[in-house]
């Protein structure tokens, strides 16, 4: 750890419960989460834009300190220094998934959008072409009506989240939350519709 001289009552204390955590002692970590949580989930919602995502961002960093309080060096920094560090490095985890899984439907949906027309066409594209739209338009039907509705604005009506808001009268952070469960559904469905065709 840094120098014992710059440490508060504060980062003893934290060893002190970190210590007690490692024993499993559900106390300590109670205490832990009172003292940081709040300020863990302020982190993680500037960098997701969810309550929800943050929320969870939170309970699965406590769940890891839980799981590895025994491993936790003192001597390598402040608890409250590798709390924050475990926050933004599981918010840029499901930033990068995120980003994954919007990819992946957001091509399939291209996909599933281009005209079917003969010109320049093989048979075997049109084929291909009018199998993708036919699994995305099940794939669709399967998620929640109300992520079908965001998803459906969003890609074929091609509005922005803002107006998907504005127009739906939902609040912006409904809307993106909407919008990643959905993209995560199709991403899940579309996959299994692909290993069930091979």
């Amino acid at each position: 750890m840094a120098n014992s001289k710059n440490l508060t009552p504060q980062c003893f204390e934290d060893i002190d419960l970190m210590q007690k955590i490692a024993q499993q002692e559900q106390a300590a970590l109670g205490q832990l989460y009172d003292r940081y949580a709040r300020i863990m989930y302020s982190l993680a919602y500037k960098m997701l834009g969810t309550a929800e995502e943050a929320e969870e961002v939170v309970l699965d960093v406590f769940s890891q300190v839980w799981r590895t309080a025994d491993r936790y060096d003192a001597q390598r920094g402040r608890t409250d220094s590798w709390l924050f560090l475990l926050t933004r490095s599981r918010a840029l985890d499901r930033l990068r998934r995120r980003k994954r899984n919007s990819n992946v439907v957001e091509a399939a949906i291209s996909e599933a959008k281009v005209p079917v027309t003969r010109a320049g066409r093989s048979p075997e594209e049109m084929l291909l072409i009018k199998d993708r739209r036919q699994q995305v338009k099940i794939a669709l039907a399967q998620i929640p009506p109300e992520q079908q509705q965001i998803i459906e604005l969003a890609y074929y009506q091609g509005l922005s989240q803002s107006q998907i808001a504005k127009q739906t009268g939902i609040s912006l952070g409904t809307v993106k939350t909407r919008v990643r469960l959905g993209l995560s559904k199709l991403k899940v469905l579309l996959q299994d519709m692909e290993l069930d065709a091979k």
